[in-house]
């Protein structure tokens, strides 16, 4: 089973996320924001780590920065979302696997997860 770290600060999105992955077969390990994420990647690691941007406490930029500046992490696909244009994300941070604007829609997002996690 396939586990993944969704990074969302928005309760709503990050629960209707959460239940659409668990519905099909994924794992998924929950975090408010960039810091809560780091002491998840601490406690085990995913396969794939989807994150907001713009959060509070540690963005998604951050996030990622200290993700690729740790070697037992430095290898785990990013999905950054964000409802900023992919042009200015890419200006904070643009170690990134891929790009999902926000809103988006569901099958694009399951489509997106599924090819980098066969990839």
């Amino acid at each position: 089973m396939k586990t993944i770290l969704l990074v969302e600060d928005e309760f709503g999105i990050a629960g209707v996320l959460t239940v659409l992955l668990e519905d099909e077969g994924y794992r998924v390990m929950s975090a408010a924001n960039g810091r809560q994420a780091l002491t998840r990647l601490a406690e085990g690691r995913p396969d794939l780590v989807v994150t907001d941007f713009m959060m509070p406490l540690l963005d998604g930029a951050a996030l990622g920065e200290a993700m690729l500046a740790n070697p037992a992490w430095k290898d785990i696909p990013i999905v950054m979302m964000s409802a900023v244009p992919e042009a200015a994300v890419r200006a904070r941070f643009g170690g990134y696997t891929a790009f999902l604007r926000k809103p988006f829609a569901i099958p694009a997002f399951f489509d997106l997860i599924t090819g980098i996690l066969k990839a």
